[in-house]
């Protein structure tokens, strides 16, 4: 059957401007219509390529390899004759997806060139929430119980000093009671996890929680501030309070460089008020903070005020930075090992991603499987992700720290009061980005 004169026109029209998304889209819509779904799926794959967010194409995309409605058999005692078959099917119906997931479900190994070790091991025993005496009796009354499954610290890849620190400040001691009554120590004060953006620094704390057994509490400033005088205070009060009733708890603090910034650089006054009772109930002013240990976490530490860094409140800080190259083979392998992937060569990937944050491997490993996809779409075959796709991607991306290390290397030359920024100091020497 020949083609329509206005099929034949807009092909050349496109032909003639092959970047003008809908346009394309227009033509994949009356290719549909006409029942040529196989040029409609190259049209729209097409347009995806251009604008991967475009939902028109996202929906004609869904429509042209959805399977054909099965027309209804009529009751009767013989059976139906059967309807002859076309000679040429469209892309709808010769686009088998149950067979595409039956090709993909059966990977032949291996699927990473060099296996991960410690796969196989023997699962854990639920670990146990722990009471502030040490013991691992629980009342159930705490609505702030860390779920099952929660992730433990040897699941965080690297981050070694974040991970010793943590232990001497407050896993080593709850973990032993004795020894903690005789040396004096006290379970108060607070960790400041600082860094890039996407460096794992909500996972450290969930970590922590998840390693104690412990209740976890997260903050942002949206749980805490309230456009009436007098309401953020209260909800800062009630927070603490119920991380003390449900001690050992673990309080973490996102952002807190928006809850707590410096009160000289605050126009409002209620910010200031806000600022101040945070300070009160890191004091325990209003009750004791034994066994509520508070995890805080910011892009920005230099805008935190200085009142919140003093001995007792979040005197300790961490620099959390992008994962070295071991976490960055873990990083990648957690976010391919339940995808279709092919002969990947997770070490070589590793060493090209230096810089880095764990979000952007996350967006490397789904820009790579848009890319297996889309090919799968335009050729009507499901296939593997391969290194070449992941390549392709990394082609493209950059890492996010850059801009946060060069606002970072200004307040580590010349703000650095009391040694606060040694770390990054050190840091930004060893990567030569002084």
């Amino acid at each position: 059957m020949s083609e329509s004169p206005l099929l034949t026109s807009l092909r050349a029209a496109v032909d003639a401007a092959p970047d003008d998304v809908p346009l394309r889209l227009h033509l994949a819509q009356l290719l549909l219509d006409a029942g040529h779904s196989q040029d409609a799926i190259t049209h729209v794959a097409a347009a995806l390529q251009r604008d991967p967010g475009n939902t028109e194409a996202q929906a004609l995309i869904a429509r042209a390899v959805a399977p054909p409605v099965p027309a209804p058999v009529p009751e009767a005692p013989a059976p139906a004759p059967v309807a002859e078959v076309p000679a040429q099917p469209t892309a709808a119906a010769s686009y088998d997806w149950t067979r595409a997931e039956d090709e993909l479900s059966e990977v032949i190994p291996p699927r990473f060139v060099q296996p991960q070790e410690g796969e196989g091991e023997e699962p854990q025993e639920p670990h146990l929430p722990l009471t502030v005496d040490g013991s691992g009796e629980d009342d159930g009354s705490s609505l702030w119980e860390v779920e099952a499954g929660s992730v433990r610290l040897a699941d965080v890849g690297g981050m070694h000093e974040v991970k010793e620190r943590l232990e001497a400040a407050f896993l080593a001691p709850m973990r032993n009671p004795e020894l903690r009554k005789l040396y004096g120590k006290s379970l108060r004060g607070g960790l400041l996890l600082y860094g890039p953006p996407g460096c794992g620094k909500t996972y450290i704390a969930r970590a922590v929680a998840g390693e104690l057994g412990a209740r976890f509490m997260s903050v942002s400033i949206s749980d805490v501030l309230d456009m009436y005088i007098g309401n953020s205070e209260r909800n800062l009060r009630e927070l603490f309070e119920t991380a003390r009733r449900n001690a050992p708890c673990v309080l973490f603090l996102d952002e807190v460089d928006a809850l707590g910034a410096k009160r000289s650089q605050l126009r409002n006054s209620a910010m200031r008020n806000t600022v101040n009772q945070l300070l009160t109930e890191l004091d325990g002013v209003h009750g004791t903070n034994e066994g509520v240990f508070v995890l805080a976490a910011t892009n920005h530490p230099w805008d935190v005020d200085t009142a919140l860094r003093r001995p007792g409140r979040l005197d300790r800080m961490l620099l959390v930075l992008p994962p070295d190259a071991p976490a960055r083979e873990s990083i990648l392998h957690h976010h391919l090992k339940d995808r279709p992937v092919a002969n990947i060569d997770l070490a070589k990937l590793a060493k090209r991603t230096d810089g880095f944050s764990g979000a952007d491997l996350a967006h490397l490993c789904e820009s790579a499987a848009e890319r297996a996809l889309l090919d799968s779409i335009r050729t009507g075959r499901a296939r593997m992700i391969e290194m070449s796709d992941l390549l392709g991607a990394l082609g493209q991306l950059r890492p996010s720290t850059g801009p946060w290390f060069a606002s970072a290397r200004n307040v580590a030359q010349f703000a650095n009061e009391g040694g606060s920024y040694d770390e990054l100091l050190a840091y930004l020497k060893r990567k030569k980005l002084l």
